[in-house]
């Protein structure tokens, strides 16, 4: 019989698995900008950087195949979302709740294996002030943002979004990328990155001009 004593040894023992395999994971940084929502990190083979729906941007970091899982299980969500409803009722806030109701189950359900991930949702609006952002944990714990988020594999991201609010909305892409690179490179240290990494930046679209607002940055276009 499982005590609440064995249930809360046993969270922090799932907490603490998943920490330690998060810490080496490279940070995920977001901003808005009055050209749409530039997304940054450095990744090694497969991308962590994906589009979800129309407005609607994902990024991990953590194990690769639970990254593709969460980006799966959201792609599904917001398809069948669209199809029942409408592209309207397709939201950030639907979207991520559903993500942080699965994580939050899988981490709490001893007979299953918990997902070793961060998350980061973004949703590009009319303007930068109306862009939203949720930040997941892998207990389905999450906090929401404006103009800027972060997810860091230690959970010290506190520095790394004060510093991203200097970024003014009003920063052209090529010139908030210099930025977001610095910043990125400056919170890991050379000595603690992983080897045969390359940067990786997608610009979500604010216009709807383009029929895909989806626009890879790196590593395609440079």
């Amino acid at each position: 019989m499982l005590t609440p004593y064995d249930w809360q040894e046993g969270i922090g023992n799932r907490a603490q698995f998943i920490e330690g395999r998060l810490a080496a994971g490279a940070p995920v940084l977001a901003v808005s900008l009055d050209e749409g929502i530039l997304v940054f990190t450095y990744r090694k083979q497969a991308g962590k950087i994906y589009e979800i729906y129309d407005r609607l941007i994902y990024a991990g970091l953590g194990q690769q195949s639970d990254i593709e899982a969460l980006r799966v299980a959201a792609l599904e969500f917001a398809s069948k979302e669209g199809y029942n409803r409408s592209e309207e009722d397709v939201t950030i806030q639907r979207v991520a709740n559903a993500m942080s109701a699965a994580m939050k189950r899988a981490f709490s359900d001893f007979t299953s294996a918990p997902f070793v991930g961060r998350s980061l949702f973004g949703e590009v609006n009319e303007t930068p002030q109306e862009d939203l952002y949720y930040a997941i944990d892998y207990d389905g714990d999450y906090t929401m943002h404006r103009l800027s988020c972060a997810i860091t594999g230690k959970e010290d991201s506190a520095a790394l979004l004060d510093s991203l609010k200097d970024i003014s909305p009003s920063t052209k892409a090529d010139k908030a990328l210099e930025r977001l690179t610095e910043l990125w490179t400056s919170h890991v240290p050379e000595d603690g990155r992983p080897e045969d990494i390359k940067p990786e930046a997608v610009l979500l679209e604010r216009s709807g001009e383009r029929e895909n607002r989806f626009r890879t940055l790196y590593p395609e276009e440079f």
